[in-house]
């Protein structure tokens, strides 16, 4: 097991978004997580990224108990173990797709050469190397989605969490996205957790979970 969150609970002042949600991930599995707007899913996903925190419950990623870490210990944790990818690639627009690749592995303290040698490696597996030294501009909208997985995965991330990874593109990029993530679990055992509203997506997910106001049910 990966990751094991455990009754997590989450308000915003007096409205509750998370009342008690248990969820275990297994390596190198792709598990989607669908419902209604509001059930609670980003929120879910930005505390499993440590990008929010839990009012009560447990979080381990690696068995790493991450609701224990001081803040300098969980960036460093978030760096080096969580890949992000969102529905818009947040690339950098004053970098080229090379150097937005590295900006993980720059934060970590890794030499230059190295990785930019794994940006490259991972641009290849992802089809576009031949956009390397393009700026985000010049790259199609799928283009920099493949940039951004490629980013999310220079630090050999534990888990890649993706909020609607798709839901920017058209159905044909949305589809060789979607068979990325497959190719990437295959290849690399990495694992996914996706939420997003994506029925074909959901469908050939390893596991699907449904969350409803605040809750799981599965």
């Amino acid at each position: 097991m990966i990751l094991s969150a455990t009754n997590i609970f989450k308000s915003y002042g007096s409205l509750p978004i998370l009342k008690g949600v248990d969820l275990t991930v297994d390596k190198g599995e792709i598990v989607t997580i669908v419902g209604a707007s509001g059930a609670g899913k980003s929120t879910l996903l930005h505390i499993i990224g440590t990008l929010d925190k839990a009012d009560k419950g447990e979080l381990l990623i690696n068995g790493e108990a991450i609701h224990t870490l001081s803040a300098n210990a969980l960036s460093a944790f978030r760096n080096e173990h969580i890949g992000f990818v969102f529905q818009f690639h947040h690339l950098l627009p004053e970098f080229t797709a090379l150097e937005n690749v590295c900006i993980p592995a720059f934060i970590k303290g890794e030499p230059k050469s190295k990785s930019e040698k794994r940006a490259l490696e991972l641009l290849d597996i992802l089809g576009v190397t031949d956009r390397a030294h393009h700026k985000p501009s010049q790259l199609s909208g799928g283009e920099q989605q493949r940039v951004s997985v490629a980013r999310a995965l220079v630090n050999n991330p534990s888990i890649i969490l993706a909020d609607e990874p798709s839901g920017n593109l058209d159905s044909e990029n949305a589809a060789a996205l979607h068979q990325l993530f497959f190719h990437l679990r295959d290849t690399m055992n990495q694992t996914f957790i996706i939420v997003t509203h994506n029925e074909e997506l959901a469908n050939i997910s390893d596991r699907t979970v449904h969350m409803r106001d605040g809750l799981i049910y599965s």
